[in-house]
């Protein structure tokens, strides 16, 4: 923690005794960052793990990542709620923490029999994803929702800068975890042969790193994570006194019978609704995991979210509450886009840097699990400068209004993928990427995330009233579950990249023609193809057929390009519905 605030000691803001970030930071910063570790690490092998050792297909495997991504942020909501009615932030981050390391172990276990049990394997993981999940739930709103309540209420000025630190544990953390979990769990010989068996070192890492983070939690909380009074932040709700709530503002959430019906209501047929959209069809039919995903876990995800946001809205007391929550919801709305895009670093991309990326870099070739890793060392390298930034435009009063600042967030997300565009617009069907273009690929998405991400958890921590603050962080990060599981979609319509024509071709068959349709192929040959897991078709999204890498990345540019233009356009109408608040 030491270096940690030397480092801090370079923004000139914070040198002033008065100004200095409050240790608690440093604390939850630690615990986050360890966190981290443990999930970026277990998100780099994921994919390449189901495909690889339990020989899932691309597409359905994909669907899946994007579910279990989506629900990880879902269940935030069901934390918050535990935590601000009856457990309070502390031991929800303890009973998460705790779960995330037994599910870690879990998939430890899953690597280390699928050779000689798939199934029980196979079965292994989907408990050890479930764990994870609810784990995730516990943890991940209780820690971000502290952060503000560190601060003096002279002082939530300093929130943007303040968790853009924290971000940058965040990423800390997942730096570390990209890099030693893939170097130990996705390894391959000379030949390019994956050792397939090495998945369950990385797993094992994570678990370790959870621990490590649950005990340092555990160990400082009392000391450092306090208000500037000195008193527990996160302790049991019975335990709250009218200091901790704004002046005159209501300490209890209470949702009318009429309310929650309504809720129940909304999400019932919004569900059917988001069912039929994604599937065609309504019900609860047998069908394959990937399906199931679509069909069940995603309509979830939406309706609930519209359900909890109408439940909020309707214990509002006042104008300028409804205001600062309707600003979030649509804040919230946006970034769904920009982790429809950047998400695809754990399936689509991973799967690029995997078959069709020349990895080497100076001379060393990089497990294709670790390109992602430049997002975390970026966010390393980038995250002071950027709180240095919004302190110094602060100081000049020029600092841009929040949503802004995330409407340029979509617009490099937008840039990066319309670079990553043109430079594979020629490839063809065996030409390789240059890894350097994935790597400015995730300099400019960095850019866009510290723009997007750490200023999303400042504004609802500035905007959220106290009685359901967790909560609400709870619809932010199911804003990113939609997200996820909008990347799970558009990552299932990735073309066949260059060692599928490869594979095709090693046994008698021109992919290019069959896609094409100038062949037909027998049931033999179409047999074959389905146990290489090669489609026969091209995939399409919204009625449009995705014919090659270019228009995949292109899909990218258009969705987070128009939401990066709509979100600046009406943010002077978002600030006057702020109230003063920036």
């Amino acid at each position: 923690m030491d270096e940690l605030e030397a480092v801090n000691s370079s923004n000139e803001l914070l040198n002033e005794p008065k100004t200095k970030h409050p240790k608690g930071l440093w604390v939850l910063f630690g615990t986050e960052m360890w966190e981290r570790f443990n999930f970026y690490g277990m998100r780099a092998l994921l994919t390449l793990f189901m495909v690889n050792a339990l020989l899932m297909k691309e597409g359905d495997v994909t669907i899946i990542y994007g579910g279990f991504l989506a629900l990880c942020y879902l269940t935030p909501m069901l934390g918050g709620f535990i935590a601000d009615r009856f457990l309070g932030n502390r031991y929800c981050i303890i009973v998460g923490g705790a779960l995330m390391a037994v599910g870690q172990f879990l998939m430890f276990m899953s690597a280390s029999t699928f050779d000689s049990n798939l199934s029980s394997a196979q079965m292994l993981m989907w408990i050890a994803l479930g764990v994870i999940i609810f784990g995730n739930g516990f943890f991940k709103p209780n820690i971000s929702s502290m952060v503000g309540s560190l601060y003096p209420k002279q002082e939530k000025s300093k929130l943007d800068s303040a968790f853009t630190i924290f971000y940058m544990g965040i990423n800390l953390g997942a730096f570390l975890g990209q890099f030693i979990c893939p170097f130990l769990g996705d390894v391959k010989d000379a030949g390019g042969i994956r050792d397939i068996h090495a998945f369950k070192w990385g797993f094992l890492a994570a678990s370790i790193a959870m621990v490590i983070g649950t005990l340092t939690f555990i160990l400082l909380k009392n000391k450092y994570v306090v208000t500037p009074e000195g008193r527990p932040i996160g302790g049991l709700p019975s335990q709250n006194t009218a200091e901790d709530f704004e002046e005159g503002e209501t300490q209890t959430a209470n949702f009318s019978g009429k309310s929650i019906g309504i809720a129940v209501a909304i999400f019932v047929l919004t569900f059917f609704g988001f069912q039929y959209l994604f599937v065609d069809k309504i019900g609860f039919g047998s069908v394959g995991m990937g399906e199931f995903v679509k069909a069940v876990i995603y309509p979830f995800i939406y309706s609930m979210g519209l359900a909890l946001a109408y439940l909020i809205m309707s214990a509002t007391e006042n104008k300028v509450e409804r205001d600062r929550i309707w600003v979030i919801y649509i804040v919230s709305f946006f970034i769904i886009f920009f982790w429809a895009a950047f998400e695809q670093a754990g399936s689509s991309l991973t799967f690029i840097a995997d078959n069709q990326t020349d990895r080497n870099i100076f001379g060393w070739n990089m497990p294709p699990s670790m390109v992602q890793i430049f997002n975390g060392l970026f966010i390393v390298v980038l995250a002071v400068p950027f709180s240095m930034l919004w302190d110094k435009l602060r100081a000049n009063k020029k600092e841009p209004v929040s949503p802004l600042k995330q409407a340029i967030g979509l617009g490099l997300i937008a840039l990066s993928y319309l670079i990553i565009a043109y430079n594979v617009k020629d490839l063809g069907n065996t030409g390789l990427l240059a890894v350097k273009w994935l790597i400015l690929l995730y300099l400019i998405q960095t850019m866009g995330e510290l723009c997007l991400s750490p200023i999303g958890l400042s504004l609802v921590g500035k905007l959220a009233p106290k009685r359901f603050a967790s909560l609400l962080f709870g619809v932010f990060f199911i804003a990113n579950a939609a997200g996820y599981a909008l990347s799970g979609i558009l990552g299932s319509i990735l073309p066949a990249t260059g060692d599928k024509f490869l594979k095709a071709k090693e046994i008698g068959i021109n992919l290019q023609d069959v896609l094409d349709k100038k062949v037909t192929l027998n049931a033999e040959q179409i047999s074959l193809m389905n146990k290489e897991q090669i489609s026969t078709v091209y995939n399409s999204f919204v009625g449009f057929e995705i014919h090659n890498l270019f228009e995949f990345f292109m899909v990218f540019v258009i969705l987070c390009g128009i939401a990066g233009a709509i979100l600046a356009m009406i943010s002077p109408i978002l600030k006057k519905m702020m109230h003063g608040v920036n």
